[in-house]
């Protein structure tokens, strides 16, 4: 087979990225979320997507450097010869090594696999990976959680003086940003980045809230994605991310704002909601296990070094 390289044309070739993953939803890590991830300041640099066509134009694999997530997102075509993987890899690599110079280069990047992914493993090893399931103190692997429908989650009430409403358009987004940095003790998230979300096809207003304490400051977040297309094909939602800020974190915020964002999912037609994360039993963890999500793919993280080898 005969694969033919393309440049990324924007949001063109977004709509043919995101129905390679709906239409081989069960292969991919990443899927309902997908929109909020190719919002992302890694796709201000068009070197940073590959994308492979066959002779008759069909999209059968497509790659991403997600540098805010020292991540590479990719997805290809099931049927497709196994060189195809392998060639994502090497492309991933090259341009890995072209970034290392600028702002959209990191010392290390990493690859999410499901555990019955033997063959995927397999190649990443061979091109220079590693898992870091068992890396003694930075040892790290996900899980994929899902929550069923029959499962109503209580409403959480929110201490007096709390607020839990949609975000308030593109005028709180700075607001916004401040504390999704803070909460996640990060600077990833830039202000351009969270209003391309806000114009995204799949992006809904009431799916995006937050919880304005007393003060009238944002203290949480918990923005939900959904699509009429997601897990076997069925209406699906994804929680991503969410988030409570530090000194508000024995208020049941968390709860309360996961609880209304589940239960957004389902009034806009979901039968079932994912939420990505860690799989340790950390806060996170155990809010969505409280809520009912339940582990649905253990998630193996694979990683590869880069270090800058330049010399003073």
């Amino acid at each position: 087979m005969r694969l033919i390289q393309q440049n990324y044309q924007g949001i063109h070739h977004q709509e043919r990225m995101l129905a390679l993953v709906r239409n081989h939803p069960r292969e991919n890590f990443h899927h309902i979320d997908l929109p909020y991830r190719f919002c992302s300041w890694a796709f201000d640099n068009p070197e940073n997507i590959g994308l492979w066509e066959d002779e008759q134009g069909e999209l059968l694999a497509w790659a991403v450097l997600q540098t805010p997530f020292w991540a590479i997102d990719y997805a290809y075509h099931p049927t497709a010869q196994d060189a195809l993987h392998t060639q994502i890899l090497a492309w991933a690599d090259q341009q890995a090594r072209a970034n290392l110079a600028s702002v959209y280069g990191r010392p290390m990047w990493f690859v999410n696999v499901f555990d019955w992914q033997t063959t995927r493993q397999q190649q990443l090893e061979a091109a220079g990976f590693f898992s870091v399931a068992g890396y003694g103190e930075n040892s790290w692997t996900k899980v994929l959680l899902q929550h069923q429908h029959d499962h109503l989650l209580p409403v959480q009430p929110l201490p007096t003086g709390y607020t839990l409403r949609p975000l308030g358009g593109a005028q709180e987004v700075a607001a916004y940003v401040a504390l999704h940095r803070a909460v996640f003790e990060s600077e990833s998230m830039t202000t351009a980045w969270r209003e391309r979300t806000l114009l995204h096809p799949a992006y809904q207003p009431h799916l995006d809230l937050v919880v304005e304490d007393p003060t009238g400051q944002l203290a949480a977040f918990c923005v939900c994605w959904f699509t009429p297309n997601g897990i076997n094909g069925r209406p699906s939602g994804q929680i991503e991310p969410l988030g409570v800020r530090a000194d508000q974190r024995h208020h049941g915020l968390g709860r309360a704002i996961l609880s209304e964002g589940v239960r957004r999912l389902y009034a806009q037609g979901a039968e079932q909601v994912v939420v990505e994360t860690d799989n340790y039993r950390n806060a996170a963890f155990a809010l969505y296990e409280s809520g009912g999500f339940q582990v649905q793919e253990n998630v193996l993280v694979y990683r590869k070094d880069y270090p800058n080898k330049t010399h003073a």
